[in-house]
């Protein structure tokens, strides 16, 4: 599967587009994250377990991404945003969204 946050994917031709595909995550603060970001907040610096939680929460929004598009049949999803919005106190959702589409193969 490519992915593209460009509109198109350089030297392949789009013959079919096939919808919108999604895929969010809703994560919730962790009382040890908490902690150590309390911690952090006197001295300064990155909060590395927020940045780790982050982290794995787009790994897994792209996953649920790439999970849709296979559905539909892409080879490849276009476009790609991400967004961020506070559910309630304490949680948040990472979602993710593209255009799914088919290519044109390469000529051999």
């Amino acid at each position: 599967m490519i992915f593209s946050t460009t509109e198109t994917v350089p030297g392949r031709e789009i013959i079919a587009i096939l919808g919108v595909v999604t895929g969010n995550i809703v994560q919730s603060k962790h009382i040890g994250r908490d902690i150590m970001a309390s911690l952090k907040g006197i001295v300064g610096g990155e909060l590395k377990g927020y940045t780790e939680m982050f982290n794995e929460a787009r790994s897994q929004a792209m996953a649920r991404l790439e999970a849709d598009a296979t559905t539909l049949g892409a080879d490849a999803v276009v476009g790609i945003r991400f967004t961020t919005s506070a559910i309630m106190d304490g949680s948040c959702e990472l979602l993710v969204f593209g255009t799914a589409v088919t290519l044109q193969q390469p000529q051999a």
